[in-house]
């Protein structure tokens, strides 16, 4: 197997950049997820599960180490620039800021805002897009600092620090929805591993193993339960579409790829390969 593609995010559920390498450090990928939005109504630092249209903006770290925001209009503006906080309020009809990552320490940055929904089932059905008669994901799998918060203190991430994803698993996706965009911008992998022929989805079977990609090692961990941020729209050549969520509810255990944490951290390049250890 082979590395295929490295995604880095600089800014929570906004499109990240495509990058030839990354730094591997023991949180995750060096730079990302380095600055996330607050809510500055309810509180809370949210993404694209509360705020869709985050997943209509793109982010890149320029030469300089400025992290820059583009917005579907054409404009883009730069992480610290007064102007930027009116101007994402705008783009999500919201009053927002954007804050940088604390430190671990800083509580109030991590702990959750109020709910849009008193009633906790219709609030998870609404994050998670399940219908009524769709499951909840199992929600004892993910780390139990975040029922308090939005994310593990001293990251944006939503749980873990790494989503890994296969390009049999986009290939079967593609087969199984003809009419729905299959981009791999809708599922926000930090890595997508070229898996040549395989077939379905290969990744499920690597949970509980280590991944070696060049001098770093990984732990599968779990496979990632998939909610509302794959329905949006992205751009107008990938736009909102539930079908892909029903398909992955119904058809694949509401799963699509695995989640991993680092053992071993360095540097990563597409076209590393990739082996499956025990």
């Amino acid at each position: 197997m082979k590395l295929e593609q490295i995604w880095r995010y600089p800014v929570k559920s906004v499109i990240g950049e495509q990058v030839p390498s990354v730094e591997v450090a023991a949180h995750g990928f060096v730079g990302d997820r380095q600055w996330a939005v607050r809510d500055e109504v309810r509180g809370g630092i949210r993404g694209a599960k509360k705020f869709g249209g985050l997943m209509r903006l793109r982010a890149e770290v320029m030469s300089d180490g400025a992290t820059r925001i583009h917005f579907p209009d054409g404009t883009a503006l730069e992480a610290g620039n007064p102007a930027l906080d009116a101007r994402l309020s705008l783009e999500l009809d919201h009053r927002v800021s954007l804050q940088s990552l604390p430190a671990a320490t800083n509580l109030d940055h991590f702990r959750r805002g109020e709910p849009d929904n008193e009633d906790l089932l219709t609030e998870l059905r609404a994050i998670f897009g399940r219908d009524e008669d769709e499951p909840l994901p199992d929600l004892s799998i993910f780390p139990p600092e975040i029922i308090e918060f939005e994310s593990p203190p001293g990251t944006h991430h939503d749980a873990f620090p790494l989503l890994v994803v296969s390009t049999s698993a986009l290939r079967s996706l593609s087969s199984a929805l003809p009419d729905s965009v299959i981009d791999v911008r809708r599922f926000r992998p930090s890595i997508v591993i070229d898996t040549g022929d395989q077939t379905g989805h290969p990744e499920f079977g690597w949970v509980g193993r280590h991944l070696q990609i060049g001098e770093v090692e990984l732990l599968i961990g779990v496979a990632c339960p998939r909610c509302v941020m794959v329905t949006r729209e992205v751009s107008a050549d990938i736009p909102a579409d539930r079908a892909v969520l029903r398909h992955i509810i119904r058809e694949l255990d509401q799963n699509v790829g695995v989640y991993a944490t680092v053992m071993t951290p360095g540097t990563i390049k597409a076209h590393d390969t990739v082996v499956l250890l025990d």
